[in-house]
C-alpha cells in the first residue's frame, strides 16, 4: 500500500511538473541547505538558469549536506551551492582527497562536476561573545581547554559531520561536557541570552558583526578551506549547457565582503532572497530577473494547497486501510495482537525519524512525507476500530448468530454502526497528528505550512512562524468538527438499522 500510495504521488507530482514545464527550456531542480547563505546562492542558480531558457524549480531549505548529496546522486535535484571542506571532510571523507584535482576526479566518477570556487571561503569558527571573551582571556580555541564548565552550543550538523565536534574535540582535546545540538540560527538567540557560552559560526554569518562576537582563532588549523563551489550533475553539460556554463561563469564573482552583504540584507533587513539574489545578478552579472514577492495571502494559500495534498492523500488512504485492518484485528485474536504491536511499533518511531526513513526508498518532496503520515496515522484508527468492535455487548452478537445472521451482515447492520463513535475517535486524533506532523516535511522539500515555519525560525521572525502555525492549527479544528458532523450524520443511519 505505501508503495501504491507513492506511485499515485509521483504521478501526480509529475504531471503538475510536466504542465508547468510545457513549451519552456530545460527543466532544473535547484537545492539549498536550511541556512540563508546556502538559501541566498540557490536563488542565484535558478536566476542563472532562467535567464539561459530553463524552467526553474528551487527546492529550498531542505536540510544537511546529506539530504542534498543524496538528491544531487539520485536525480532529485541537478545543482546546489556546497563547500571544498565540506566535500573533503563530509562526502567524500573515506577517501583521499589531497588536491582540488583528487576532488574532481572523485567526483566526476559519481557523474558530479564542481564549478571553479565562487570567491569567498566560509570556513567555520567558534564565537563567544567579547564579555565573555575578556572575562575568560579567551582568543584561540585552546584556551578552552582551561574552561570545561563552559557551555556549548553547536548546529545539529556539526555535531556529527566528520570535520565537525567529534573530530574538534579530539584535535584540541577539549574538556566541556555540556554539549548541546540545536538550530544554527537559534544558536544566536542562546549565546545573546547567556544559555549557551560557545557557538559554531559561518565566517560570512551577518550576525557576528550585528552581535558583536568574538571569533577563537583555530590555532591548530583544524577547519580546512571552505570555498563555496557549485555542484551539479555532468549531465547538465549535455541536456542544458547554456544552464551548465552560466554556474560556471559565477567563479570569482562573489567575495566575502559581497557574501556577508548579502546574508545581511536578507537576516537583518527583511528583503527576501530572492530579491537580494535578483539585485546581485542585475548589478555585478548584468542580468535581470523578476523577483515578485508573495503577499501573506499567497504564500497561504499556496502552502494550505500543499498541506491539503499531504494530508488529505495521507490520512484517507490511511482511513481506507487502517479500519479493515482494525476489523480483521478484532476478529482473529492472534492476528489481531502481531497487527496492533507492528502499528504501536510505527507510532513510537519520531515523525522525523520516519520521514528521513523514507528518503532511501522514495527520494525527497511529498513522496515520503505522504508515505511517513500514512504509516503515522495508522494506529489510532486501528485501535479505535478494534476497542469499538470488540467492546460491543456479547449478547447482541449472540442474538445476530441466533438469527442467522451472517458475519457480513453482522458487521454491517450491528459492530460497524455501534463502534461508529470510537472509530471516528480514532479518524479524528490521526487527523490531528497527521496535520502536527506534515509540518515536517519542508525538511524534506515536501512544503506545507512547515516551510514558512522553518523560514521564521532561520529568519528569526516570528510573524512567519505564525504563518504557518495558525493555518495548521485551524486545519486540525476544522478537520476535527468536520469528522464530527460526519459521526453525527452516521450516528442515526447505525442506530436506526439496529432497531430494525
Amino acid at each position: 500500500m505505501t508503495r501504491y500510495l507513492s506511485v499515485i504521488a509521483l504521478l501526480l507530482t509529475s504531471v503538475l511538473s510536466s504542465s508547468l514545464a510545457y513549451g519552456q527550456g530545460p527543466s532544473i531542480t535547484i537545492g539549498s541547505k536550511s541556512f540563508t547563505e546556502s538559501v541566498i546562492l540557490g536563488e542565484i542558480l535558478a536566476g542563472l538558469a532562467k535567464n539561459t531558457g530553463s524552467s526553474v524549480n528551487h527546492r529550498k531549505q531542505l536540510g544537511g549536506t546529506r539530504i542534498l548529496w543524496n538528491a544531487l546522486l539520485r536525480g532529485e535535484i541537478d545543482a546546489y551551492p556546497e563547500y571544498t571542506g565540506t566535500i573533503a571532510r563530509e562526502i567524500l571523507a573515506n577517501q583521499k582527497i589531497t588536491s582540488r584535482d583528487s576532488m574532481i576526479d572523485a567526483l566526476s566518477a559519481k557523474g558530479i562536476s564542481m564549478s571553479a570556487p565562487l570567491g569567498f571561503n566560509n570556513t567555520y569558527a567558534l564565537a563567544v561573545t567579547a564579555p565573555t571573551a575578556k572575562r575568560h582571556s579567551l582568543k584561540t580555541i585552546s584556551d578552552l581547554k582551561r574552561f570545561k564548565d563552559l557551555k556549548l552550543g553547536f548546529s545539529n550538523e556539526f555535531m556529527d559531520r566528520g570535520d565537525g565536534w567529534p573530530a574538534l574535540k579530539r584535535r584540541y582535546g577539549l574538556p566541556q561536557s555540556d554539549v548541546r545540538g540545536l538550530d544554527h540560527d537559534l544558536a544566536y538567540r542562546g549565546l545573546k541570552s547567556g544559555d549557551i557560552d560557545v557557538i559554531d559560526v559561518y565566517t560570512t554569518d551577518a550576525e557576528i558583526p550585528y552581535y558583536g562576537l568574538t571569533l577563537l582563532n583555530d590555532d591548530q588549523q583544524h577547519f580546512p578551506r571552505y570555498d563555496a563551489v557549485i555542484l551539479y550533475r555532468s549531465a547538465l553539460k549535455i541536456t542544458a549547457p547554456a544552464t551548465s556554463e552560466a554556474f560556471e561563469g559565477l567563479a570569482g564573482r562573489l567575495n566575502v565582503t559581497t557574501m556577508a552583504r548579502l546574508n545581511a540584507a536578507v537576516k537583518l533587513n527583511r528583503q527576501s532572497e530572492s530579491t537580494v539574489a535578483a539585485e546581485f545578478l542585475k548589478t555585478t552579472l548584468n542580468i535581470t530577473t523578476h523577483a515578485v514577492p508573495e503577499t501573506a495571502l499567497q504564500r497561504i494559500y499556496a502552502r494550505t494547497v500543499e498541506h491539503l495534498f499531504l494530508v488529505g492523500i495521507s490520512l484517507f488512504t490511511a482511513i481506507f486501510v487502517a479500519i479493515p485492518l482494525g476489523i480483521l484485528a478484532a476478529r482473529r485474536r492472534r492476528t489481531g495482537q502481531i497487527i496492533l504491536s507492528i502499528a504501536g511499533i510505527l507510532q513510537t518511531i519520531p515523525g522525523l525519524a520516519l520521514l528521513v526513513f523514507m528518503i532511501p526508498l522514495l527520494g525527497i518532496g511529498s513522496e515520503p512525507a505522504i508515505a511517513a503520515l500514512f504509516l503515522y496515522s495508522l494506529l489510532p484508527i486501528i485501535r479505535n476500530t478494534h476497542t469499538g468492535i470488540t467492546g460491543i455487548d456479547p449478547s447482541l452478537q449472540n442474538s445476530a448468530i441466533a438469527l442467522g445472521l451472517p458475519p457480513t451482515a453482522r458487521l454491517r447492520l450491528i459492530e460497524l454502526p455501534l463502534a461508529t463513535p470510537s472509530i471516528m475517535a480514532g479518524i479524528k486524533t490521526s487527523a490531528v497528528i497527521n496535520i502536527g506532523t506534515a509540518t515536517l516535511g519542508a525538511l524534506i522539500g515536501a512544503g506545507g505550512y512547515g516551510q514558512p515555519i522553518l523560514t521564521g525560525i532561520r529568519l528569526d521572525n516570528i510573524g512567519l512562524i505564525l504563518e504557518g502555525a495558525i493555518p495548521a492549527a485551524l486545519m486540525a479544528l476544522i478537520a476535527q468538527f468536520g469528522f464530527e458532523w460526519i459521526e453525527r450524520r452516521l450516528a442515526p443511519n447505525g442506530r436506526a438499522e439496529v432497531q430494525t
